[in-house]
């Protein structure tokens, strides 16, 4: 026995079991146009959501790699016709675009930009984890800005396309110093990557590192890959020069982050498919005054950090939808589509349940209001629910959906007073009936499993009814990422009328699951 011990101590003396490390991406969900600090040795990251409310999502970290959502910046960015799905109109692809996330002298700042309002909004809190937030906006909208507070007490904000301007702030951010006038900061900042540029320099985030400027940007030449480009300056003012720092698998678009023990990442995002931009953590070194990105200039499978524990409950998460009554109405992984109507939707009107109630009539699922969604995630998963449609009227359709332009529906449809199972996908924009089946019960399972491995991006769908198990319904579904929602397909739980208003459905649960 004795000898057997020995033998295993020397087994393990000579080949040491493997550091479990992470892996990239870091996220596997539509998280993207990051901005990222650190305060003490904590982590915290900003994001887009655009149509979504609530919107400008908040989330923290202990070690860059497993997130959490805390909080949001704002609860609802505006109120137009756009963002409440009113008259037709719509915010798709819009509401709110690339936020910036500061920490100065005790407060927290995320900025963000709408071509929906035509302003730049600027919330600011000292507490970022609970807020209240305060809300400021002014015009114009400054594309992609980043907001700077300098050393000598002033204050920036730098955006803009391809020529990257510069203006100087109010102390609070509440608009344009008096007196202020915006100037060319670099002219075709692209210039790093060539002449033959498709997306010019945009995304700016801008970073003060022993007492020089880098900015960070992004662009994308003709026939090539979404590129990093950094400029730097011992001025603000400038000169600056510039170069290409990261051209591989389309990785760009972030800036800087450093550990508590001195290492260096760049944060950055990936265009992957139906699934949406999802994450990377890029290894950063610093030579002759530069950040060098990357492992030999290539993007690493593999990161000296603490490996994943999931996505689940931090991004996405399952809910039984049973609150107590000093809890939340809705957990943070919830958000709706554009601005919610709080009067019909309920997870207090029956226990265990989210009801919600159709208000008015509408003629497609895009444009009806309530739907409340999650991301999905890769690579796999599955999203389920459990419907009760005993309240549903004449014309109602309510179920299970992945929500984007291209978007797919499974559930229940009322025509002519009799409920039928049917399943829905879109088809060269328009939304096509695959499959209707009678239903004679009043409760229903649904399921959508969702594939992404690369970048297969096919969904499928299920139902169960009682005494049965699950069974396919329609036909498979390809998951495009389209421009017009510019987001990753997201799971939603909807209902909408097309003939009368006031019917009901309760929802019993939502489960996700990474399988």
């Amino acid at each position: 026995m004795r000898y057997l011990t020995c033998i295993i101590l020397a087994f393990f003396l000579c080949f040491p079991p493997l550091k479990a490390q992470a892996v990239n991406p870091v996220i596997y969900a539509d998280v993207p146009d990051m901005s990222m600090i650190r305060v003490g040795d904590t982590y915290y990251m900003s994001s887009t959501t655009m149509h979504l409310s609530p919107g400008l999502p908040i989330m923290k970290s202990q070690d860059l790699i497993n997130w959490e959502i805390v909080g949001y910046a704002y609860d609802r960015l505006a109120e137009n016709d756009a963002i409440n799905l009113i008259d037709g109109q719509s915010a798709y692809g819009r509401g709110s675009w690339a936020s910036c996330l500061k920490y100065h002298e005790g407060t927290y700042y995320a900025s963000t930009f709408s071509s929906t309002t035509g302003k730049t909004h600027v919330y600011s809190t000292e507490d970022i984890e609970k807020g209240p937030w305060r809300a400021r906006s002014f015009t114009p909208a400054y594309h992609d800005h980043t907001m700077f507070f300098d050393d000598d007490g002033r204050v920036y904000m730098i955006y803009g396309v391809g020529d990257l301007k510069i203006v100087e702030m109010k102390e609070d951010l509440s608009g344009v110093k008096p007196g202020s006038e915006e100037r060319v900061l670099i002219e075709n900042a692209s210039a790093p990557a060539g002449d033959n540029i498709m997306l010019r320099a945009e995304g700016s985030q801008l970073f003060k590192v022993n007492g020089q400027y880098y900015l960070f940007n992004i662009c994308w030449p003709r026939e090539g890959m979404r590129t990093v480009i950094i400029h730097r300056s011992d001025k603000l003012t400038g000169p600056w020069e510039g170069k290409v720092g990261l051209q591989d698998l389309g990785v760009a678009q972030g800036g800087l982050i450093q550990t508590p023990d001195e290492r260096w990442y760049a944060y950055l995002f990936r265009d992957n498919g139906g699934v949406g931009r999802v994450p990377y953590l890029v290894p950063v070194r610093w030579e002759d005054g530069w950040p060098v990105l990357g492992v030999d200039n290539k993007v690493p499978e593999m990161l000296d950090l603490p490996p994943q524990k999931g996505l689940m409950p931090g991004i996405v998460a399952s809910d039984n939808f049973n609150r107590k009554k000093e809890s939340s109405d809705l957990p943070l992984v919830w958000q709706w589509n554009h601005n919610p109507v709080p009067d019909y939707w309920s997870v207090r009107a029956r226990k265990g349940f989210l009801r919600l109630t159709t208000e008015r009539l509408d003629t497609s699922f895009v444009s009806t209001r309530n739907t409340l969604t999650q991301r999905t995630i890769g690579p796999v998963c599955t999203g389920t629910t459990k419907i009760d449609v005993s309240h549903m009227r004449n014309g109602d359709f309510a179920g299970l959906s992945l929500l984007q332009k291209n978007y797919g529906l499974v559930g229940v449809k009322v025509i002519s007073g009799k409920k039928y199972l049917v399943m829905v996908s879109t088809e060269n924009g328009k939304a096509v009936e695959r499959v209707r089946i009678p239903l004679a019960q009043n409760t229903v399972q649904l399921r959508i499993n969702c594939d992404f491995r690369d970048q297969a991006d096919t969904a499928t769908f299920y139902y169960k009814v009682k005494g049965k198990s699950w069974r396919p319904i329609g036909t498979s579904m390809p998951m495009p990422y389209t421009l017009p929602h510019f987001m990753g397909y997201r799971f939603g739980l909807f209902n909408y009328a097309t003939k009368e208003s006031g019917g009901y459905v309760d929802f019993d649960y939502f489960k996700i699951s990474d399988g």
